[in-house]
């Protein structure tokens, strides 16, 4: 009489598969779960940067608001006008609040904004530098830069390279003196890498000098003792006279300005009237 062994491999192959439809069950539910959770955070990191792109637009628009009453003074611009008044850090929620249309919502993030704005022409335009109707280097611009680069430290020959850099970016292909291979023109500072200049130098040069797409004018009534000390070639103490006379009352003319610095500005160089190129900074910090 022959006996049946029990089908052990059946049982056990029948198991394995459904370990495997188990797992493989637990895995694509995993994975759908990650996919959610991915597309949830992404659409929170999205509506947070919509709407911190939408507070950053408001505090241009009312940057720009101030600016045009500004003007409409026809004061010259100086830092003793509301514009030059940064904004101190302020929580988002105490304007909201203020507006029984608005409800603020208790449990949400917290957002603060600061911000501040300030006159570009305060600081020695780079641009300045090409005289665009003979296509060369302005040798007096270059000698204001170099002075003021020895004044602060940086290496005065690193003048000659950005104004060589931009002299070959503005030439016209085919002038005389056109670069084979002319670089890029910068537009703001961060650029002048591509001329050789490191980054730790364009940080140590950034509160003096700036990039406008034309030449202008530097304001007096704006520019720190060392702008001021490198145009009209005087030390630093008789630049830093010229800067607290200015916080008493505003300069309305050239030659306010020369009575107190006891030498001659250039007219060509300086001005004390309004400017026309400002920078907004703005910074949003959600907690």
């Amino acid at each position: 009489m022959k006996m049946l062994r029990p089908p052990v491999r059946q049982n056990g192959a029948a198991l394995l598969t459904a370990m495997i439809i188990v797992a493989l069950i637990a895995t694509i539910s995993s994975a759908m779960v990650w996919q959610q959770w991915r597309a949830v955070q992404v659409e929170i990191a999205e509506r947070a940067r919509m709407q911190a792109g939408w507070i950053l637009a408001g505090a241009l628009d009312w940057s720009k608001l101030i600016l045009k009453e500004d003007a409409k003074s026809g004061k010259p611009t100086a830092l003793s006008e509301p514009w030059a008044v940064p904004l101190a850090e302020a929580r988002l929620s105490t304007f909201l609040a203020a507006d029984k249309d608005n409800t603020v919502d208790d449990d949400g993030p917290e957002a603060f904004l600061s911000g501040s704005i300030e006159d570009a022409q305060a600081r020695l335009n780079l641009r300045n530098l090409f005289d665009q109707p003979n296509n060369k280097i302005d040798a007096n611009q270059l000698a204001i830069l170099q002075r003021l680069f020895q004044s602060i430290g940086v290496d005065a020959t690193l003048a000659d390279r950005i104004g060589t850099g931009i002299q070959d970016a503005l030439v016209p292909p085919g002038a005389p003196g056109a670069s084979a291979r002319p670089p890029l023109m910068p537009q703001h500072l961060d650029q002048l890498t591509w001329f050789g200049i490191d980054p730790a130098t364009i940080k140590q040069i950034s509160p003096y000098v700036v990039l406008l797409p034309v030449p202008t004018l530097v304001n007096v009534n704006t520019a720190p003792k060392e702008v001021l000390a490198a145009i009209a070639n005087v030390d630093l103490g008789t630049a830093q006279r010229l800067v607290q006379f200015r916080q008493r009352t505003p300069f309305k003319t050239i030659e306010e300005a020369n009575a107190q610095i006891g030498t001659t500005l250039d007219s060509l160089r300086v001005h004390c009237g309004m400017s026309a190129f400002f920078e907004v900074h703005g910074r949003l910090r959600v907690s």
